[in-house]
């Protein structure tokens, strides 16, 4: 069964991304990107579907021998628990008593306190730049003794295709001594360790006694099936090479506020969604962790959003990753390429445009959540506020000094032009929603904030456009906003033209500078969302979902409080002078991150635990943006 969600912890190689959790398990992993299928996807179903765990201890005496007698070399075996103790009786796993990163860094360190001695596993994923030859993606595993002498084991069960293929597993002898081998279609995975191995129930496992002061390294290699073996990894080399990537990463960041330790995890964390080669950045590594446990309400976020990626990319620039801005600036020119009429809402990691739906009917879904679902329909919706997103991105990437690009004044102008055209229509809005298009005044809002800033670039640079023209379209789209989104009786902004209901992402009206955060539009709406979009314990919900039966979101079931949203609130509050509570209400969400300062997308007010895709870019963003603006 899988962890909590908050009980995992985050590793990755800017390329893909591994979730560990407290028993030392790897309960998910893609391979070779983010977007691959999953080697070990136990996440999302059982043990069967592939994990692998590394932790004390004990089998009995019987089993032990039955190990060492066991031949190596095999290719099938039985089917049986996963994470049973082989030939003995089953045994839960122990979890961690101690973890923590190493640093500010994604080297993740576990430690164990057991009757006969205390032992570290150290988890980590070197960036595939600090390695030799072709780069290929690397777990690496170091167990170190503290103390006494502790009997550990290694289990490893290796499916391909989102637990669906098992694998050939065979050995494999060269000068170095034996390697273990996983080969499905066009994949393999390679197992180099210094311990012996041997296989049973469709697992490969590793006995061995670790005692104080002594290291024993794991490795684990994807490779292309049709090429020669993967080279060896040098476990301590790669750990020294990781940490002081980390460590000279780390160092550019310019925030000195009284959050730092938060900031930096939350950098890092953003650091790690970043696809290196094309400097796309994943909403999270993760697919189908539900928004309500049990329910339907389960996404693939392993693509680029161009939302979550503007907004990356501005706490990025704020905090002096100007490097990181200009790898999605570049991104979003050739993902966009000459077709802005059809900007989509999402790419994939390489700007990729089909990103076709299905369902993975063989997994049982997070806690029975299904369907489990790869790839996402809302790539072709219609969400007119994301020209608002990626023109405010290019356009603090130009007050930060990013080097001009006249290909992104070209876009910016085209998508405007766009706009002048379709910003009247319904869309599905910020929320992708699944039900009837509808005008959302949010997403007005943003049409707004891309003609201001692009009438912003034209008088300041003089760039050729119809000035006059997009003056009055930016002062059409203000006065259209105000006057159908908004209710004087409630004093506050609706979620779309006629309706009653509110939304949270009228949060946003002060602080894209649409009004003024005076203005009593702004503090009534802030106060009605307050009053009707709060949960129990003073989070805030998106919008009002209808339980068992469809609602705005064309949806069945409830979510929990978006964790992005209250950010919101505690910067609304701030802007309008309510420090105090904007700060009590900041730090109360820093309280709800794991213990590694980890956050999903939601929180479940009544269960009190994260649920969603996770980590989460578009929450950990708002968390710096909310640290900055409480300095």
């Amino acid at each position: 069964m899988a962890a909590r969600i908050e009980d995992y912890a985050l590793i990755g190689d800017m390329q893909t991304a591994a979730l560990v959790s407290r028993d030392g398990a790897v309960d998910w992993l893609c391979l070779p990107r983010f977007d691959s299928p999953a080697v070990f996807a136990g996440l999302l179903g059982t043990d069967e579907h592939g994990f692998w765990r590394i932790g004390p201890a004990e089998p009995a005496p019987a089993a032990e021998a039955a190990a060492e007698q066991h031949d190596h070399a095999y290719a099938l075996f039985e089917a049986t628990d996963a994470r049973r103790i082989p030939s003995g009786a089953a045994a839960p796993a122990p979890t961690a008593d101690r973890r923590r990163y190493r640093g500010d860094s994604l080297i993740l360190e576990q430690e164990w306190d057991t009757p006969h001695g205390s032992v570290r596993v150290i988890d980590f994923m070197p960036p595939r730049h600090l390695t030799e030859g072709v780069g290929n993606p690397t777990m690496v595993r170091v167990v170190e003794g503290i103390s006494g002498r502790t009997r550990m084991r290694s289990a490893l069960r290796m499916r391909f295709s989102y637990g669906r293929v098992v694998p050939w597993v065979h050995r494999v002898d060269d000068e170095h001594g034996p390697r273990t081998a996983a080969v499905a279609g066009p994949d393999s995975v390679w197992l180099d360790g210094e311990s012996e191995t041997y296989g049973r129930d469709l697992t490969t496992y590793a006995d061995f006694t670790i005692t104080a002061g002594e290291r024993v390294a794991f490795t684990l290699t994807w490779q292309p099936s049709h090429l020669p073996p993967p080279e060896r990894t040098d476990a301590e080399a790669a750990l020294t090479a990781t940490e002081e990537y980390w460590r000279e990463w780390v160092a550019h960041c310019t925030y000195q506020g009284p959050y730092h330790e938060a900031v930096i995890r939350s950098l890092i964390t953003l650091k790690a969604l970043t696809y290196a080669p094309t400097g796309g950045i994943v909403a999270a590594p993760t697919t189908s962790l539900p928004e309500d446990i049990g329910g339907i309400r389960n996404w693939d976020y392993r693509y680029t959003w161009l939302r979550d990626a503007a907004i990356t990319l501005s706490s990025l620039l704020r905090t002096g990753y100007r490097e990181e801005a200009r790898d999605w600036r570049d991104w979003l020119l050739r993902a966009v390429a000459g077709d802005p009429e059809n900007l989509q809402i999402m790419y994939g990691i390489a700007g990729e445009r089909e990103l076709t739906e299905t369902t993975l009917d063989w997994l049982p879904g997070y806690e029975n959540s299904t369907p489990v679902r790869v790839g996402n329909g809302a790539a072709t919706q219609l969400q007119l506020d994301v020209y608002g997103e990626a023109v405010e991105a290019l356009h603090l990437a130009q007050l930060s000094g990013l080097a001009p690009n006249d290909h992104a004044d070209l876009l910016q102008l085209r998508l405007i032009a766009y706009l002048e055209e379709h910003w009247r229509e319904p869309d599905e809005g910020i929320w992708e929603i699944r039900g009837p298009r509808r005008h959302f005044v949010h997403s007005k809002v943003m049409a707004w904030v891309a003609v201001d800033r692009t009438v912003k670039l034209l008088e300041t640079t003089g760039l050729d456009g119809p000035l006059d023209r997009w003056r009055k379209l930016r002062d059409d789209i203000h006065h259209d906003v105000c006057a159908r989104g908004y209710d004087p009786d409630r004093n506050t902004f609706t979620q779309s033209y006629g309706s009653e209901e509110l939304d949270a992402a009228l949060l946003l009206i002060p602080q894209v500078g649409f009004l003024p955060p005076d203005d009593k539009r702004v503090v009534g709406t802030i106060e009605a969302i307050q009053r009707e979009l709060l949960t129990p314990d003073g989070f805030v919900l998106r919008y009002p979902t209808s339980g068992s039966t469809e609602g705005v979101d064309g949806l069945p079931g409830d979510e929990g409080a978006f964790l992005a949203c209250s950010f919101w609130l505690a910067d609304d509050l701030a802007l309008i002078g309510r420090v105090d509570e904007a700060r009590a209400l900041f730090e109360k969400l820093l309280a709800i991150r794991n213990d590694l300062g980890l956050l999903a997308e939601e929180w479940d007010p009544r269960h009190k635990r994260q649920v969603g895709n996770f980590p989460q870019a578009f929450s950990h963003v708002p968390l710096i943006d909310s640290a900055l603006r409480l300095l």
